[in-house]
C-alpha cells in the first residue's frame, strides 16, 4: 500500500503523479472501512480526496496553512499527515478527533467544527503572518454550503479589501459538472492565472492609467469587458466583486488539472478564489446515491450500505419530526425552519407532508432565529429545530428579536446534553446556561419521548418563547406513547418518594437518577426523585417543601454547571433562606468535554447510574456524619 510509506507530504511528493490517482483510491477504501466500522462522516470525506492529495502536493504543509471549514471532511488529510497508524482510533476517547485540532498535529492549522469559519481565521493568520516578516501561504477550503452563512461573506469582503494572498478554494459538491466545466473552463483558468497574463493584465493596466484625462476611465471599461466575459463563462462575477482573482468552475477528481491549477494561483499575489466541483460521496455508490444518509452515519455494512444500528426504536429526533407534523395537520400556523440540517433534525418527515410549510435557510442560525421571529409577529407559529451547539451562533438574536419582543418562537434544541464522538464542537452542554438567564423564555427538557410531545403540544398553546431540549439518542417509548395529558409550564413530576434526600433530575438524566435511587434503597437509603421537566420556570414549591424536609439535594444534569440547572434550584433556595439545605449538583465542570461514546463520557463524569449512585451515596454519608 502507498499509504504505509507516507508519514508527511514530502513523502507524498516523492510521488510520480502517475501513482496519485492508485492512492486516491486507496484512501477512499480506508475510510469507507473506518467509517463503516465506527461511524463518522463518510460522503464529505469521499468528496475531496483528490482535493486533499493535490493541496499537499503542491503547498509545503505545515509551513503553509491548509485550513478545512467545518473539519468533517479532514479524514484524507490526516492520512496524509502521519495519522494513518492510529486512524482506527478515529472518534474514539483518546484516540484521533473526527475534526482538526491544533493541539493534535502541527498540520491542523486552525481547529474547525462549526462552519463558515475558515476564511475568516485565514485572514487573521494572513495579517499575523505579514507583521511578523513570513511568507508562507494560506488556503481555506470551503464547502458551497458554508458559504451561505453571513460570516463566511464577512471574510471575504475584509480579504478581499486587503488585497493579501490568500487561496480560498469553494469545494463546490451540490451541483453537477455543467459544460462550462470541461476543455473551455479549464483553458481559461490555465490562461487566467497563467504568469503571462497575470504580467501582461499589470503592464496594460499601468500603461493605460497613465493616459492623460482618460486613463482612469479607459482602465475601467477594460477592467468590466474582462469581468463580463468571465461572467458569461464562469459564475465568479460576486467573487470578482469583491475583490478576488476568480478561477474555475474546474473538476475537483480530475487530479492532474487540480496540480496544475493550485501551482498556478500559488503565485498569484492577490485575492484568489478557485472554485473546485466534486461529487460528494464519490467511490462508494450507496455514499454517491444518498449522500444526506451517508453525510454523518452510524456503523454499516460496507457490502450492502445497511445501517448496522437497531433502527426499530425511533431516535428523539424522529419523534419530534412525527410529532410536529402530526400537530401541523391540526394547526395551519405552524411552521418549521430548519438551518441546513433537515435531515438531522427530523424535519425530512414534516417537509414530505407540508414542503410548503418548511423553510431551510441554509448554515444560518442567526437568520434562522430573526426569521422565525418575524413569522411570530405575524401570527405564525414558527419551530426552529438547531442543535444546541449551533443554536449558539444565534445567542443576540434570541435575546433581541425573540426574547425581548416576547414572541412565541419554540427552538426545538436537539442533541442536547452529551453527544458523543464528535467532541468538544458538538457536544450541547452550554444551552441551559445561555438561555436560562434570557427573561420570558420558557425552557423544558422531557424525560422520554411521550413528555417531548406533550411538550411541544404545551409550546403551541403558550404565547411566548419555548425552548425544548432533548438528547442524541433513541427513546425507550415507541411512538404511539403520548406522555402526560395534564402537563403544566413550571410543574415538575414526584416519580419517586423518599425521605432522606432528594433527586433533582432534568430530561435524559431522570432515567439513571431513578435507577440510582433504586440502588440506594439496598444500602437503607431513602432517595426521593424529582423529575424538575421545567429549567425555567422552576417548580418552586415542590423543590422547597422537599428539601426543607429531607436537607440533602443532588442535582442531576447534562450541562455544564456554571449557571446550570443546578445553579438554578441552589438561586431558588438562596431565595427562600434554605440555609441548613445541602447540594451537592453533577454535571460538567468547567472544561471542554473530548470526543467518546456517550457511555464513556457519562461514566467518566458522573452522570450514569453507578456515577449518581455513588455520589448520591457520598453526600449522604458525609452528611449523615456532620
Amino acid at each position: 500500500m502507498l499509504i504505509k510509506d507516507i508519514s508527511s507530504p514530502d513523502d507524498l511528493k516523492k510521488l510520480s503523479k502517475d501513482k496519485l490517482s492508485s492512492l486516491a483510491e486507496e484512501l477512499r477504501e480506508i475510510i469507507i472501512e473506518q467509517v463503516s466500522s465506527d461511524g463518522g462522516h463518510l460522503a464529505s470525506n469521499l468528496g475531496v480526496v483528490e482535493l486533499t492529495i493535490a493541496l499537499h502536493y503542491v503547498f509545503d504543509a505545515p509551513e503553509d496553512k491548509i485550513i478545512w471549514d467545518v473539519g468533517h471532511q479532514s479524514y484524507s488529510h490526516k492520512l496524509l499527515t502521519g495519522r494513518y497508524e492510529r486512524f482506527s482510533t478515529l472518534r474514539k476517547h483518546k484516540g484521533l478527533s473526527g475534526f482538526p485540532r491544533i493541539d493534535e498535529s502541527p498540520y491542523d492549522a486552525f481547529g474547525t467544527g462549526h462552519s463558515s469559519t475558515s476564511i475568516s481565521s485565514a485572514v487573521g493568520i494572513i495579517e499575523a503572518r505579514d507583521r511578523k516578516g513570513e511568507t508562507f501561504k494560506v488556503i481555506p477550503v470551503i464547502g458551497d454550503g458554508a458559504m451561505t452563512a453571513g460570516l463566511a461573506f464577512e471574510g471575504l469582503n475584509h480579504a478581499g479589501q486587503l488585497k493579501k494572498d490568500i487561496i480560498v478554494i469553494l469545494n463546490d459538491n451540490e451541483m453537477s459538472i455543467s459544460k462550462n466545466v470541461g476543455a473551455l473552463s479549464a483553458y481559461l483558468s490555465r490562461i487566467l492565472t497563467g504568469d503571462i497574463y497575470q504580467r501582461f493584465k499589470k503592464e496594460t493596466k499601468s500603461f493605460i492609467e497613465l493616459i492623460p484625462g482618460v486613463g482612469g476611465s479607459v482602465s475601467k471599461m477594460a477592467q468590466r469587458a474582462e469581468d463580463t466575459l468571465k461572467g458569461f463563462l464562469t459564475p465568479g462575477m460576486l467573487f470578482s466583486e469583491l475583490g478576488y482573482n476568480y478561477v474555475g468552475p474546474i473538476d475537483g477528481h480530475n487530479i492532474d488539472l487540480l496540480i496544475e491549477t493550485l501551482a498556478r494561483v500559488k503565485g498569484v499575489k492577490e485575492p484568489v478564489l478557485l472554485h473546485v466541483i466534486t461529487k460528494k460521496g464519490r467511490g462508494y455508490k450507496f455514499s454517491e446515491k444518498d449522500p444526506c444518509v451517508f453525510h454523518g452515519i452510524g456503523p454499516f455494512d460496507m457490502d450492502t450500505g445497511t445501517i448496522t444500528a437497531d433502527t426499530s426504536v425511533p431516535t428523539y429526533s424522529e419523534v419530534f419530526g412525527r410529532s410536529l407534523t402530526e400537530l401541523a395537520r391540526k394547526d395551519i400556523r405552524v411552521v418549521a425552519v430548519s438551518a441546513a440540517m433537515r435531515e438531522g433534525t427530523g424535519l425530512d418527515i414534516f417537509t414530505e407532508k407540508y414542503p410548503e410549510r418548511f423553510y431551510d435557510v441554509g448554515i444560518a442560525e442567526s437568520h434562522a432565529v430573526t426569521f422565525a421571529a418575524g413569522l411570530a409577529s405575524q401570527g405564525i407559529r414558527p419551530v426552529v429545530a438547531i442543535y444546541s451547539t449551533f443554536l449558539q451562533r444565534a445567542y443576540d438574536e434570541i435575546v433581541h428579536d425573540v426574547c425581548l419582543q416576547n414572541l412565541p418562537v419554540i427552538f426545538a434544541v436537539d442533541r442536547a446534553g452529551i453527544v458523543g464522538e464528535d467532541g468538544p464542537t458538538h457536544q450541547g452542554l452550554f444551552d441551559i446556561s445561555y438561555l436560562r438567564h434570557i427573561p420570558n423564555l420558557v425552557s423544558m427538557s422531557p424525560k422520554d419521548a411521550g413528555e417531548l410531545k406533550a411538550m411541544l403540544r404545551l409550546a403551541l398553546h403558550h404565547d411566548g418563547p419555548c425552548a425544548i431540549r432533548y438528547p442524541r439518542g433513541r427513546v425507550k417509548h415507541g411512538l404511539d406513547y403520548q406522555g402526560p395529558s395534564d402537563l403544566r409550564i413550571g410543574k415538575a413530576e414526584m416519580v419517586a418518594e423518599g425521605d432522606d434526600m432528594a433527586i433533582i433530575a432534568i430530561g435524559n438524566s431522570v432515567s439513571p437518577a431513578q435507577k440510582a435511587a433504586e440502588a440506594l434503597k439496598k444500602d437503607g437509603i431513602s432517595a426521593c426523585v424529582i423529575n424538575a421537566r421545567f429549567i425555567k420556570p422552576l417548580d418552586e414549591d415542590l423543590l422547597i417543601s422537599v428539601a426543607q424536609r429531607v436537607k440533602r439535594v443532588v442535582t442531576v444534569e447534562e450541562n455544564v454547571l456554571a449557571g446550570g440547572f443546578g445553579s438554578a434550584v441552589l438561586e431558588c433556595f438562596n431565595r427562600a433562606g434554605l440555609t441548613d439545605v445541602s447540594v451537592r449538583r453533577i454535571g460538567i465542570d468547567d472544561e471542554f468535554v473530548e470526543h467518546g461514546s456517550q457511555a464513556i463520557l457519562r461514566k467518566k463524569y458522573g452522570l450514569d447510574e453507578e456515577g449518581i449512585y455513588q455520589i448520591c451515596k457520598a453526600h449522604f454519608t458525609a452528611f449523615h456524619i456532620l
